[in-house]
């Protein structure tokens, strides 16, 4: 970035408000920033915190019923709030670009891709005949292979990457200055997401596109951006290049973030976590708004706002505190265990207790040489398909009482095949799932409602798994009443005594869904797991839809109820820094088949399988100068399909390590344990160590 130049953009004391019945939310509270060409700038927060909206401000496309109360946009010079509809449609796109979350959403399924870039083309200027041309130019600029075979495809045949791409494709169609992405790799696996964030760096260093991310994520942000803008509760809290708001944040919310993070290099300990929650934005706090839930808020952060101060060159805070040159502690965690709450603290004798060395549990779950195929047959958009999808491929997993096993992998690898096997919702075509030494495969009528029982699943996604016309007490309960496990008069006491036990006050059992935020209702979505006494819970991505500070929460509150009542965890998770954290042994899967398993500490510093390596590899880390010194072993291409893969090994497609090695082309590995406790999938696992 170069300063001398004229920014590329300025705001200048932007407010946004949403009128409702209950009052006016005021979503973006005199928000002031600047973004020159050629910079990488990215914009962090919980959600609620006003970042998404302040990026929608720019090409004036809040929705409604918000809208700008006051401010100024000024790109190039030019005022965007004073301009026409007509000179708004030419900065759409044709000067500044805009890459929305949800590419499967962006995209219209009925259109193939070569239309719909193709259709952005012509927007900008060029005729028909040029732009299929140019669509497939813009394909190839972002990483698309084989690009004019793509043209012909359709959205649901691309990869959630490829879709992704797409999406940045169609923003650059009128070569803009500035693109804008919004949680651009949210719902994306490591290995895509890292795909992804390379062609947003290759565009920022080989064409001069600023960027501006919009993201919760801290380890994308030092991967790929020069600076940052910290929101909370509407405002900048602190702006700073990346590296010095790593090294020496200045206000307590930035610095709170950053303790939050797992990260494949901390220890397994707990998670420091933000206390309470946002304030709400009908009625801003007159003080400073993070004071609340702050470790080193006085008296002075409750009666008044602190300004947005210059501290270093090119770092502002917000916060009367570091104001009088207070430095915040290095933001390294404690390795020291938290105390936990009554309700949570371990018993005598189980697991997580302090008396000694754990004696050995007996498995609760095990799977033995489990296969699962799916016949296809019929005829897609565009393309027809015959065959069988070889789903899950001889997978043989155990989980012990009090253990957490990690479940790893890209999408389409068949862990999702795997745990409705496991939970009896789909029946395996051979092999045996085991419930405490008892087949579920082979049993049926009130036995296998039993087995059931002792498996239970919380979702990814706490806003879709409850039922939003219940009240909590009604939805927790339920599981109670279906099972005969508590008598009508002690039902209540029951539901209370879970609430309790998952951190929530049994007091609100009369509200509904809707009531909570995020992290509280998959404490609910807990809670109801946990009411049916069961032995495992299959935890099925349980915090990728949460922000940072609400998903150290979960992780905790996870990590005391496996220590307090000694349950078992299967956790399957493509964030693989999390997965670390909370598991005692990982399991590595692609394309059906495990690859590697072993020690969770092992696995992620010495990987024996070069998939493994790769998946490792792809995951940033909020630390910069680490993210500078980490090398890379980026994976080319896509899954194989699993209607055809590859023969041999299924990885050797993608493997720099097994390129042009006849044996990995032909003969498909056996799992042998390397070292006691480690299995690998691969001819030559000595090599990747």
């Amino acid at each position: 970035m170069n300063d001398s130049q004229d920014p590329l953009l300025q705001m200048r004391d932007l407010r946004v408000d949403f009128p409702g019945r209950q009052g006016r939310v005021q979503a973006v509270r005199g928000v002031s920033f600047d973004v020159h060409p050629g910079e990488s700038l990215a914009i962090v927060g919980e959600s609620g915190s006003g970042k998404s909206v302040t990026a929608r401000s720019v090409l004036r496309l809040v929705r409604d019923p918000g809208r700008i109360a006051s401010g100024s946009i000024r790109y190039r010079g030019r005022e965007v709030l004073d301009m026409s509809r007509a000179e708004l449609a030419r900065l759409r796109g044709g000067e500044i670009g805009m890459v929305f979350q949800d590419p499967l959403s962006s995209l219209n399924p009925v259109m193939t891709i070569g239309e719909q870039v193709a259709e952005a083309v012509r927007a900008h200027g060029h005729d028909r005949r040029h732009a299929r041309a140019r669509a497939a130019g813009l394909l190839e600029l972002v990483g698309v292979p084989d690009p004019a075979r793509r043209l012909a495809d359709y959205p649901h045949q691309f990869s959630g990457g490829m879709r992704q791409r797409v999406m940045i494709a169609i923003a650059l169609a009128g070569d803009p200055s500035l693109v804008i992405a919004d949680e651009p790799t949210t719902a994306l696996d490591v290995t895509v997401q890292a795909q992804v964030l390379e062609v947003f760096a290759r565009l920022n260093k080989e064409l001069g596109t600023a960027i501006v991310v919009i993201t919760h994520n801290l380890g994308l942000v030092a991967r790929l951006c020069e600076r940052a803008l910290v929101m909370y509760a509407g405002q900048i809290v602190e702006e700073a290049p990346v590296a010095a708001l790593h090294d020496a944040p200045r206000h307590p919310y930035a610095w709170s973030l950053l303790k939050s993070v797992p990260r494949l290099t901390g220890g397994a300990n707990r998670l420091e976590a933000i206390p309470g929650r946002p304030p709400d934005l009908r009625h801003p706090p007159d003080g400073c708004a993070f004071a609340p839930r702050c470790a080193f808020a006085q008296d002075r952060c409750h009666a008044a706002a602190p300004p947005l101060t210059s501290r270093d060159p090119g770092h502002r805070a917000a916060c009367w505190v570091t104001d009088d040159g207070v430095r915040l502690p290095v933001a390294g965690r404690s390795h020291a265990r938290a105390e936990l709450s009554p309700a949570l603290r371990p018993q005598h004798g189980g697991p997580g207790a302090e008396h000694g060395p754990r004696e050995p549990v007996a498995d609760v779950l095990a799977l033995r040489d489990v296969h699962k195929s799916y016949p296809v047959r019929g005829r897609g958009l565009g393309r027809s398909a015959k065959g069988e999808v070889r789903a899950v491929r001889g997978v043989g997993l155990r989980l012990a009482a009090g253990e957490t096993l990690g479940l790893v992998g890209e999408s389409g690898c068949g862990k999702s095949t795997l745990t409705r096997i496991l939970l009896g919702l789909e029946k395996a075509d051979s092999g045996s799932v085991l419930v405490r030494d008892h087949d579920l495969t082979a049993t049926d009528g009130r036995r296998l409602m039993e087995l059931r029982r002792q498996v239970q699943l919380v979702l990814q996604d706490p806003y879709a798994s409850l039922n939003p016309r219940h009240t909590i007490g009604r939805l927790v309960a339920e599981p109670l009443r279906i099972h005969g496990l508590a008598a009508p008069g002690q039902i209540e006491r029951r539901v209370a005594e879970l609430l309790e036990l998952v951190g929530l006050d049994p007091a609100m059992t009369a509200r509904l869904p809707r009531d909570f935020s995020g992290g509280q209702r998959q404490r609910i979505a807990l809670a109801r797991a946990l009411a049916v006494d069961p032995s495992v819970l299959v935890l099925d991505e349980p915090v990728s839809a949460l922000d940072v500070s609400l998903q150290a929460q979960i992780v905790n509150l996870l990590l005391d109820l496996k220590d307090r009542l000694g349950i078992a965890y299967l956790l399957v998770a493509h964030d693989i820094a999390v997965v670390r954290h909370m598991s005692d042994r990982i399991a590595v899967m692609y394309l059906g088949q495990i690859m590697e398993e072993g020690p969770a500490d092992e696995v992620c510093a010495r990987p024996l399988h070069p998939y493994t390596a790769a998946l490792l590899s792809a995951v940033p880390d909020p630390d910069p100068a680490l993210e500078r010194r980490r090398s890379r072993m980026p994976l080319s291409g896509e899954v194989p399909s699993p209607l055809s893969p590859p023969s041999g090994c299924p990885f050797h497609t993608r493997c720099a390590l097994g390129a042009g090695r006849e044996i990995c082309r032909t003969e498909r590995p056996v799992a042998h344990e390397v070292a006691p406790g480690r299995w690998s999938a691969c001819h030559f696992s000595e090599e990747t160590t």
